[in-house]
């Protein structure tokens, strides 16, 4: 399979702009406020770096998927937090300022630990001595789409606030629809490819998907952190960079294997429909369970 040249070519400007909106509702404040409790980070953190491959090579052994797609899995497991993860957030109620710091943080760490992560999976499932080299420029364009349009946004927030509250709503709308074009492009794109692939790597990435959607937002729960973190953390450990996965495989200079881009294309189509359910759920009732389990007053 290849990368879509619209989707690769539109969806970054496109995430771009719907972060620029997410930019409009957040000030330094919930920044401050992330900073002074540290925890949610470091749960988050753990989670998506230490516990995410764990499930992940589990997942991978018990279908007893062939090597390549193993590795792809493990890739998927590597990559961090997408951007995407942010607008499901905002859409679902969480924290989004705990989203940019996840995304941030986890983005700069994986340009250790995805190699590593990689190259041991090639070691592990391949008996290979292939290796990929570190992806900064490539891990710096999520601080290009993330960070930038989200502190244009806060900018504009601080100068015109009355502008940024009428523009929250439909900035919102312009968000879901975004969402419903991309996940209508996507199927329409690799249609063949899912049902090629659906019965062989679908259930592996299926069941890899609910289990990081769940472990991001049960595990902060049982620590007693309050819901709209914990939708945050499960919104960030559930939905993965798919493209950037996909580009470490199919690139020729890295991994050139066509088949270990199939996990993350498989997953990349199912996370939309899974968040967007998660979301769902964990959002009903949210200004109540916020009320009784308010975020800490900002300093």
């Amino acid at each position: 399979m290849t990368a879509s040249p619209l989707l690769t070519a539109i969806l970054p400007l496109a995430l771009g702009i719907i972060m620029l909106g997410l930019g409009l509702s957040l000030t330094l404040a919930d920044f401050a406020r992330v900073v002074k409790y540290p925890k949610p980070v470091v749960v988050g953190l753990a989670c998506q770096i230490l516990l995410l491959p764990l499930v992940c090579f589990l997942i991978a052994n018990g279908f007893g998927l062939e090597s390549a797609l193993a590795v792809g899995l493990m890739l998927l497991a590597a990559s961090p937090g997408g951007t995407t993860a942010n607008l499901f957030s905002h859409l679902a109620h969480g924290d989004v300022a705990l989203n940019i710091t996840l995304t941030a943080v986890n983005s700069l760490i994986a340009i250790l630990t995805m190699p590593l992560l990689v190259n041991l999976s090639l070691a592990w499932f391949m008996a290979s001595d292939q290796a990929i080299p570190l992806q900064f420029a490539k891990v710096m364009q999520v601080f290009a789409i993330v960070l930038l349009p989200v502190a244009l946004g806060m900018l504009i927030r601080h100068w015109a606030a009355g502008f940024a509250a009428r523009m929250e709503k439909p900035m919102k709308l312009v968000a879901a629809l975004f969402l419903a074009f991309t996940i209508v492009l996507a199927l329409a794109k690799d249609w063949q490819t899912v049902v090629e692939y659906a019965p062989i790597v679908g259930g592996a990435a299926l069941l890899f998907n609910l289990l990081s959607l769940g472990v991001g937002y049960w595990l902060p729960r049982l620590l007693r952190i309050p819901k709209r973190q914990a939708i945050a953390i499960g919104m960030e450990i559930g939905i993965h960079n798919g493209t950037l996965a996909i580009a470490l495989a199919l690139s020729p200079s890295l991994l050139n294997n066509a088949t270990m881009a199939v996990p993350a294309a498989i997953y990349s189509l199912i996370m939309f429909f899974t968040a967007a359910g998660f979301g769902w759920w964990v959002s009903r009732g949210q200004r109540a369970a916020e009320v009784v389990a308010p975020l800490p007053p900002a300093p």
